[in-house]
Order: C-alpha cells, then sequence, then structure tokens
C-alpha cells in the first residue's frame, strides 16, 4: 500500500513568516507535525511519502504512485484544502482526511471518501481495520480523548529539515481555560494531558539525530497545563538533557498570561533553553475580556505582567483581538498604546471570528448575526458576523492599528523597548551559535532593510543604538527587524 500525505498550503498570512524566511534561505516555519506523527501510526509495512505544498508542489507522478492520500490542515488552509482534493478526486486516488479543518467542518467534505476525526490515536485505528478489511465508513469520530503518553515519535524520515526554519514537538493536549472565540477545548478538551519525561526525551533525541540544531516550537495550546509537572518532571529533564548535549536548542512556546505569577517556572525555562512565549492577551478592556470568557486575563495589570516574563529572558509574542461586543471606539488607540507601551515587538492583531463549533459560533447563531463561513484568517480585514460596531468603523480602525504598529516607526521603536526591558539570562548558553544562513540573513537585513526599506533611517538608528547599549542582543535586533519587514509585506496591499 502506497500512502501520500499531503499538506496543503498556508497562505501569505502573518504567521506563514513567507518574506522573513527567505532572509535564511528557508522554504517553511516548520514541517507538518501532525501529519508526520499520522505517517508513525501507519502499518509499517506501507511505502509512505510527504509532500507539503508550502516546500514543493504536488505532481501528477506522485498521485500516481498512490493508493491512498491522507490530507490534514487547519482552517486558514481550507483554499488549498479543496485544490488538493479536486487534483485527488482527477487522478481518481481514495482520500482520508483529519485534522482541524475537516473535524469543525466535516459537512463541507462530503466528497471526501474518509474523514478520520477528532484525536488520530482514537479513530484511527478503527480506520485501519475497517480499511483492511475492505468496510471502510465515511466518518469515524468519537468523545473521547486519546492518552497522548501512547502517542509515537513523529516519522521525521519523511522530510528534509534544511527546508524548515524550525521543527516543533507536542508535550500536551489541552487547556484549563475556556475562552469562548477559542477551538482548542473543543478540539483538545480542557483537561491537559502530557507526556511523561522519558517520551519528550526520546523525541527530543529524535530531533537531534536527524541532525537538526536551533529553535524548537512547542506546540502545546498551554504549555503550563500541568505547572507541577513541568516543576517537577519535564523542565529539569530538558535542562539536563540541553546540558548533556550543549544546547542545540532554544525553545519556543504557547502560554497563558498567569505565567507570570510564577518566577520559579519562569527561571526553570529559561535554563531549559526557552527564550520567546506567545501570550494570547487578546485585549486590555476588562469588560471585553469577560465578555470573551478570558478570566485569566481579568484583574491583573497585564503591562506589569509582559514586563515580569520579558525581564525573566522571556520574548512576550503576543495576540490581540478588535471587534468584540463592549470593545468602545477607543480600542484601536488602547491598543496600540498598549502594545508600544508593552514592548510586545511581534503583535498579532486580528479581527475577531467566529471559529465553527466554538462557543462564540453558536451564541451569534442564536443571535441570528452570522454572515458567512470564516476563511480562518483573523487578519483577513473581514469578520464573519455582524458586529456591534459599526462594520465600516471595526474594519478601518483595525487597518489604523497595523498602519501604525507596523510602520517603520513604531516597529523599530517597539523593538528598542523590548529590548530595554528584557533582561536575558546571566549565563550565556553554549549553544545556538551563528549559523552561515544567519550570518547571510544579517547581510541581506543590511541591504534589504538598510539600503532598500523605507525604514532604513529607522533600521540603521535601531542597529547603532543596539550595537553601543545592547551589543549582546544584536541578533535579537536584526530578527525582529526582519520579523516587522514581514508584517508590513503582509499588509501593505490592504493598507496602501
Amino acid at each position: 500500500m502506497n500512502a501520500l500525505l499531503i499538506y496543503p498550503e498556508f497562505p501569505d498570512t502573518f504567521w506563514s513568516f513567507r518574506h522573513a524566511l527567505k532572509f535564511i534561505n528557508r522554504k517553511a516555519s516548520s514541517p507538518p507535525l501532525g501529519l508526520l506523527t499520522i505517517a508513525a501510526m501507519l502499518p509499517q509495512t506501507w511505502e509512505k511519502r510527504l509532500v507539503d505544498l508550502n516546500v514543493e508542489g504536488l505532481h501528477d507522478d506522485a498521485l500516481r504512485w498512490a493508493d491512498l492520500v491522507l490530507v490534514s490542515a487547519m482552517s486558514v488552509q481550507k483554499e488549498s484544502v479543496k485544490e488538493v482534493v479536486a487534483r485527488c478526486k482527477e487522478a481518481g486516488v481514495r482520500i482520508v482526511a483529519g485534522g482541524p479543518l475537516f473535524t469543525t467542518e466535516y459537512e463541507a467534505y462530503g466528497d471526501v471518501d474518509h474523514l478520520v476525526l477528532n484525536e488520530a490515536e482514537i479513530t484511527l485505528p478503527r480506520f485501519l481495520e475497517d480499511f483492511g478489511n475492505g468496510v471502510a465508513g465515511h466518518i469515524y469520530t468519537t468523545d473521547q480523548w486519546a492518552d497522548v503518553g501512547q502517542t509515537p515519535v513523529p516519522l521525521w524520515e519523511l522530510v528534509n529539515m534544511k527546508h524548515y526554519a524550525s521543527i516543533n514537538i507536542q508535550y500536551s493536549r489541552g487547556c484549563p481555560f475556556n475562552c469562548e472565540f477559542c477551538d482548542i477545548t473543543l478540539l483538545c478538551g480542557r483537561t491537559p494531558r502530557t507526556k511523561g519525561r522519558e517520551q519528550i526525551i526520546r523525541e527530543l533525541e529524535s530531533v537531534y539525530a536527524y541532525g537538526f540544531r536551533g529553535q524548537v516550537f512547542f506546540v502545546d495550546d498551554n504549555f503550563i497545563g500541568n505547572k507541577k509537572k513541568l516543576r517537577e518532571e519535564i523542565l529539569p529533564a530538558i535542562v539536563e538533557w540541553m546540558e548533556g548535549r550543549k544546547h542545540p536548542f532554544s525553545f519556543n512556546t504557547q502560554a497563558s498570561i498567569e505565567l507570570s505569577d510564577h518566577k520559579d517556572l519562569m527561571h526553570l525555562m529559561v535554563r531549559a533553553g526557552f527564550n520567546v512565549v506567545f501570550i494570547g492577551i487578546e485585549t486590555p478592556h476588562e469588560q471585553s475580556l469577560t465578555e470573551c470568557s478570558k478570566f485569566q486575563n481579568k484583574n491583573r495589570d497585564l503591562l506589569a505582567s509582559v514586563r515580569k516574563i520579558q525581564r525573566s529572558g522571556l520574548e512576550v509574542q503576543g495576540g490581540f483581538i478588535v471587534g468584540f461586543d463592549h470593545d468602545p471606539v477607543t480600542i484601536f488607540d488602547t491598543q496600540i498604546r498598549f502594545i508600544q507601551t508593552s514592548g510586545v515587538a511581534t503583535a498579532m492583531v486580528g479581527v475577531l471570528i467566529a471559529l465553527p463549533r466554538t462557543q462564540l459560533y453558536e451564541r451569534l447563531k442564536k443571535e441570528q448575526r452570522l454572515l458567512k463561513e470564516t476563511s480562518g484568517n483573523n487578519t483577513a480585514f473581514a469578520t464573519n458576523f455582524i458586529p456591534k460596531m459599526d462594520y465600516d468603523q471595526l474594519i478601518n480602525g483595525y487597518k489604523k492599528v497595523l498602519k501604525t504598529l507596523y510602520s517603520p516607526g513604531h516597529c523599530y521603536a517597539r523593538i528598542r523597548t523590548f529590548l530595554r526591558e528584557y533582561i536575558p539570562p546571566q549565563k550565556k548558553k553554549k549553544a545556538i551559535r551563528f549559523r552561515p544562513n544567519y550570518i547571510a540573513a544579517f547581510f541581506r537585513s543590511l541591504v534589504v532593510l538598510g539600503i532598500v526599506g523605507k525604514g532604513r533611517f529607522h533600521y540603521w538608528r535601531l542597529l547603532l543604538w543596539t550595537m553601543f547599549t545592547r551589543p549582546g542582543r544584536l541578533a535579537q535586533a536584526v530578527t525582529l527587524s526582519i520579523y516587522g519587514f514581514h508584517f508590513r509585506k503582509v499588509f501593505e496591499r490592504h493598507l496602501s
């Protein structure tokens, strides 16, 4: 049996980093972890190939080779999914589909032969058994949660790691919070399920064995969901492994703002090699936080929380949203002021969208406020429901936020604010040395940002300021400048 695993293409969005990747000669941010894990669950006797459309094209000979195509995707990839499904249908090859997009919007994919939904550790074996017996059904689903301790190591041999800027692994699934707009609890539940010490070390060792050195992304939606286990088992194990391997990786992940309340946890994360954490801040407006059940962000000084994390040695990337029912017309200026003051250089600001089957979606459906299905891209200058604020005012306000934040003056000023607030670890790690592609990225930035770019004055000002006042943070200054360039390229056609 020849199994072809296909990962659809991401559009040019905030998190694609497409324009930044060119600086380091990489084709995509990270490989398709879900499909690589699925590949490890397929029978060993099957032949397997993976086509990641973010790094290569889908050729007819690959479809002719395949007896079965397996597709996984997120909602933002749905346009590419349509093309993939059409190509497979034209080639007459049977399609198996799963992942977040198909799990939440399976009704839209009746032409897919087999929908293996929810968590594959449970539903995929059922499908494979029926498929082997020649009686495979159309839909496989479950209301149970898988034991991630039984999840196999991803089949890294199917990808060329040199195509990717980072490699991703997963420690936990699930989030204890229940934000109205979020689909994580729908897909992964509210009780964090975690892997053990040996399993995490085995996965890190597998990435190391395939020769990758650099940034590893823990894709957990809330890395600190089980703080006790992190403190006592996981982080100490990672610290030990990293020291034994002479720090081949640095790590980034996602966590809730309450990380700022746990100094010991932040210290352990930094010792283990974590240097970046994404926080869903959403909004400084308390009523909007109440509206979306983001209670973990309420009744706290969000600005002070961000600074605590930055001063621990972790760069904060932030998610922000406009378009809540309780947002006042001043929310756009409030968001700009907060983001600039906080020094969150990588600030993803999106318009609120109602993802299928979320609490927000169901509430708006009852209120008859839904307009259309969403593309899954919350930075697409549109929403899929009737907002309480005037629609044009919302979209124009959103444009103002982005145009301001990613103008060269504001962007570079925010990087300087971060570099002033950030306190790096006292002991410099022996690892993550400059590699040729990063040295090349620096010189490309001198040309693209320092000579050709419209904000070249601001770029040189940042570079000189960093070299004279924070010389050890020059790499961060250049990296964040390149990110800013990417964000301007993504949004410029909408804001010009």
